[in-house]
């Protein structure tokens, strides 16, 4: 069943809104040729409010905030700002206005620095007309202050996590003081301990009569920080209705057109021989003593905090990153270390957590990349033939259904949700025996994860292997046969099914790390 929303914490009363929205779009509509991305899509945005914006993905949420934003420019409908028409033609124009968009992905420049990066195109000047480096300094460490996090302002933000990156982009928008502040999954790949900061941000701008939209896959978080809830489905306007007079499931009727009874549809496998074996897996100050077991058909869950060390270890096993000691065994023998070509050609794949930087090649289509991994087996005399590679992308992008008008389609133009399905395709089509998949349903919405999760849960139940990272909790118990969890890079806990409760998984996730 989908979970009930929390009754705790409870947002609270927002400031009373004057009638006028701030901002308001009506009945827009946007198409790029023949492909209607919009259809009729209306939301108002009223001073001292948090608005949230929910619909699955290609229902057209992220078209219409790439319209305030100033990226694509309206066909029909109406949009006003403080009462005045405006139809954005440039991003430029949108924040003059006083608009700031938080994208779901971060967009910083990696050789630059943190602070560069806050005041890109904007910097402070001195009486001289240089760059006012301690003035910019200042502000970043100040803003930093406010959200509850460190960050050095200097370094460079080229290696930074993602849960950095996404901070570093509040710290943006914050900077701009804009009157109106879109968050687009902000918190997809932050703690709790920083949701709950940014949380208490939101709240604070929002006191101070400034209007905000949360866009969230995340009912949790939708039902604690938001006042009123705008649903869009297919590219159209479905629903607004306030927070207190709503629940998840009336929201996810609204989204789907459907109830989604099961979110997490835990299928019986059974369990067979170990597949991998990992032993002393150890990397000077990032993990250190990695013991587990993966069987045929068992899902094992990887929990614990942003910065635990998961991804790290998965990166490892993998052979994308090194490791100082320890072993790596699939069904019984050594896999060389550091060394991708022979863990996949062994069956081992990896659906990595950043999916646009690690998992695709986004100006290249839908086949290219789901065949990406298989393509020496496609080829015949050096020569790789379209034909199977086409066909080896249509086969996997029927059984993940697969939204997208045509399979040379750019996949960087897809949806997140349809996006996270070609990296499972490519990796599904080398057949692994083992398959690692970091935060795989990370910004996707609640049918695609529905999806993902019956997906997993059929590939177990045929003896795939698979080892899942995941930050959302209710998934890792929802779906894992077993959990494992580390806290600084340690494992300081494991769990079989029925004794992985929140409680228990929570307190290994905090506790002292094991001597």
């Amino acid at each position: 069943m989908v979970v009930a929303p929390p009754e705790s914490p409870v947002p609270a009363d927002p400031p009373s809104s004057p009638a006028s929205p701030l901002l308001e779009l009506t009945d827009v509509a946007k198409a790029f040729g023949a492909v209607v991305a919009l259809r009729s899509g209306s939301l108002a945005l009223h001073r001292g409010s948090i608005h949230a914006l929910i619909g699955e993905n290609g229902a057209g949420k992220s078209t219409l905030v790439k319209i305030i934003a100033g990226l694509y420019q309206r066909d029909s409908g109406g949009f006003t700002l403080d009462g005045d028409e405006v139809d954005f033609a440039s991003t430029a124009q949108s924040k003059a206005a006083g608009i700031a968009v938080i994208y779901q992905e971060p967009t910083l420049f990696p050789d630059l620095s943190v602070v560069e990066n806050i005041f890109m195109g904007r910097q402070p000047t001195t009486r001289t007309g240089g760059i006012d480096r301690r003035a910019m300094r200042e502000e970043a460490v100040a803003i930093f202050d406010r959200l509850g996090v460190r960050i050095d302002p200097d370094r460079v933000t080229d290696g930074l996590s993602i849960a950095d990156q996404q901070i570093i982009e509040i710290a943006k928008a914050i900077s701009l003081d804009a009157r109106v502040l879109i968050m687009d999954e902000p918190t997809a790949a932050l703690s709790g301990v920083e949701v709950e900061r940014l949380f208490a941000v939101a709240r604070s701008l929002r006191d101070e009569g400034r209007a905000l939209m949360f866009i969230s896959h995340r009912f949790d978080e939708v039902f604690a920080l938001c006042d009123t809830v705008t649903v869009m489905r297919d590219g159209a306007y479905v629903a607004t209705t306030p927070i207190s007079e709503t629940t998840v499931d009336a929201l996810v009727r609204q989204m789907v057109g459907r109830d989604v009874t099961d979110l997490f549809p835990k299928l019986e496998a059974q369990i067979g021989d170990v597949v991998l074996e990992v032993e002393g897996l150890s990397r000077r100050g990032v993990f250190r003593d990695i013991t587990f077991q993966l069987r045929a058909g068992e899902i094992v869950g990887l929990a614990g905090l942003v910065g635990a060390g998961r991804s790290e270890v998965a990166r490892a096993v993998f052979g994308v990153d090194r490791y100082d000691s320890g072993s790596v065994r699939l069904s019984g023998r050594a896999l060389p270390k550091g060394d991708v070509r022979a863990a996949t050609a062994r069956g081992v794949a990896l659906v990595p957590e950043d999916r646009r930087k690690q998992g695709l090649v986004l100006d290249q289509s839908v086949t290219r990349n789901t065949a990406l991994a298989i393509r020496s087996r496609l080829s015949r005399w050096g020569l790789l033939w379209e034909s199977r590679e086409t066909a080896a992308s249509r086969e996997w992008a029927s059984r993940l259904e697969v939204k997208t008008s045509a399979l040379d389609t750019e996949v960087g133009t897809l949806s997140g949700g349809n996006q996270q399905k070609v990296v499972l395709g490519k990796w599904l089509a080398t057949h692994p025996s083992v398959l690692i998949v970091d935060e795989p349903t990370r910004g996707i919405d609640v049918g695609t994860k529905s999806e993902v999760h019956r997906l997993l849960s059929q590939l177990a139940q045929e003896g795939l292997a698979i080892l899942m990272i995941s930050s959302e909790l209710p998934e890792v118990l929802g779906m894992a046969d077993r959990v494992l969890v580390m806290r600084e890079g340690r494992i300081t806990g494991e769990f079989s099914r029925a004794e992985a409760t929140p409680e228990n998984v929570m307190t290994a996730a905090t506790a002292e790390a094991a001597a």
